[in-house]
């Protein structure tokens, strides 16, 4: 299967033409499974629909794509996920090595975290804190990683430049949902703007619910300069139209079904065909099934995060809370809450769900959420909300992703384990990732390119299929513990 690509040109979204845009967006053959699970089902299935979100329901018509693997086909590059990571690793790989890759999909494009994420760009690229970076890999790494999500952030913004996606600027409000929290933020914030020369401000509770939002629990926040809230569909669905002008193909409902490594030719297996490639980037993130890859396995531990918009807010109730920011939103606490309102005056807001995937459909996980919501916000208890959601984090057992070449004789590559902070550093990272593709890949020399995704410290027991029930017991218990650290102690 060949496609010829002719004066394809990034624009604006409604100036791009493609020949291709005559195609159509594949529509779904099987409906949404509100309980897949990666570390139980082998893979996230085919031709699955959307998980209703708000960004889905809002983004407008799906773009065109290029309809699935029907044959067997030789190709360069094979990028495995068509969330932002392989998008735009595909758009980068275009417009700096002149490489067009095929993106494979095993449901609708953008299917996974990219259209159930919270919408918030910071500047971070994984759980970490600067000072932890400090404690662990020293303070010259720690400020060379700043750079990265500096330089991280430029990417970003220079990708969505052309994407209307609905950007909220204005910085990142890190809200102390305690007054314990305090001293701790403090530290935090003269450690950035003494060490790193990064302009974050610590502002009193008054300041808080005077300027900014009216945040019930708020007994200080940190501010930092940088951070946009965007709308997660219209993005994913920009870099695709951006991915495909540039020559990329975009397979949906073509999921990963067997992998053979040949002769230096790997051979992808889908349903409809088999796709031989010299080199193959996997950017699955959360939706990484066990069985994709024997790097993979067991090297990611996905979390489920719960979220939901709420009906527009009248007048009255945006006075209410003293919503005066549309700045994007995080608390303190371990299991944190993110949150924000959107252009059109609804509130988002998300945290923790769920442990399983059998069990993230309970209603309960939804009503916790809007407790929270209350919580927060006392005038907004009871409000309709019109959307509710969930979707798998990809998170690392060591809370930093990798973008890495795990086996220097394979030319495959990853990047996932953003910990929740994907949006901007997925950018990054597809950057990142097609300079690995491009060969360039041993430049790189921060700790994050330069190490395989860990596995847990009890290597020779979590590798064993048997053990993925224990990792959720584990899971269960921290999830505990973490909540009196939040609440209690």
């Amino acid at each position: 299967m060949s496609f010829v690509v002719e004066e394809r040109e990034v624009l604006k979204d409604s100036d791009v033409t493609t020949t291709a845009s005559i195609k159509k967006s594949t529509q779904p053959t099987k409906a949404y499974d509100p309980s897949y699970d990666p570390l139980v089902d082998k893979t996230p299935g085919q031709g699955r629909d959307y998980a209703p979100t708000y960004w889905v329901d809002s983004a407008g018509e799906p773009p065109a794509d290029d309809g699935p693997i029907d044959s067997d086909v030789d190709v360069d590059v094979v990028i495995i996920g068509s969330g932002y990571t392989g998008l735009t690793t595909a758009i980068h790989l275009a417009e700096n090595y002149g490489i067009k890759a095929t993106v494979l999909e095993a449901n609708r494009a953008s299917w996974g975290c990219s259209t159930r994420n919270g919408g918030q760009a910071q500047c971070a690229s994984g759980r970490l804190k600067r000072s932890q970076w400090i404690e662990r890999w020293g303070v010259d790494t720690a400020l060379k990683m700043h750079e990265e999500c500096l330089d991280g952030m430029e990417t970003f913004k220079n990708l969505i430049k052309d994407i209307d996606c609905d950007p909220q600027t204005g910085g990142h409000l890190y809200v102390a949902h305690r007054s314990k929290v305090m001293p701790t933020l403090e530290k935090e914030a003269k450690l950035l703007r003494t060490t790193f020369n990064y302009d974050a401000q610590i502002l009193d509770a008054d300041t808080v619910k005077r300027d900014f939002v009216g945040d019930n629990e708020a007994a200080g926040a940190m501010h930092e300069p940088e951070g946009i809230g965007i709308h997660a569909g219209k993005l994913a669905f920009g870099y695709l139209k951006k991915a495909r002008a540039l020559g990329a193909t975009v397979h949906p409902s073509s999921p990963v079904i067997g992998w053979e490594t040949r002769n230096g030719i790997h051979h992808i297996r889908t349903p409809g065909g088999i796709v031989r490639a010299r080199s193959v980037g996997v950017a699955t993130g959360g939706y990484t099934s066990q069985g994709l890859h024997s790097q993979l396995k067991n090297r990611l531990l996905p979390i489920l995060s719960n979220s939901m918009v709420t009906r527009p807010l009248s007048n009255a109730e945006i006075e209410a809370c003293n919503f005066k920011t549309n700045q994007v939103i995080t608390d303190t606490r371990i299991l944190r809450h993110y949150y924000r309102l959107l252009p059109d005056n609804r509130v988002q807001i998300g945290t923790r769900s769920a442990i399983t995937g059998k069990d993230a459909p309970d209603s309960k996980y939804a009503q916790m959420l809007k407790n929270d919501l209350a919580r927060k916000f006392p005038a907004l208890k009871g409000i309709d909300v019109d959307y509710s959601w969930w979707g798998w984090v990809d998170v690392s057992h060591d809370m930093m992703p990798r973008v890495y070449q795990p086996n220097s004789s394979e030319t495959i590559y990853y990047a996932m384990g953003y910990g929740g902070n994907g949006v901007m550093y997925s950018a990054q990272a597809g950057k990142r990732l097609a300079q690995w593709i491009a060969g360039e890949g041993t430049q790189l020399d921060l700790p994050i390119f330069q190490s395989k995704l860990p596995f847990p410290n009890i290597r020779e027991v979590v590798e064993s299929e048997a053990f993925a029930p224990f990792r959720r017991l584990g899971q269960n218990f921290l999830y505990r513990w973490y909540h009196l650290k939040d609440e209690v102690l």
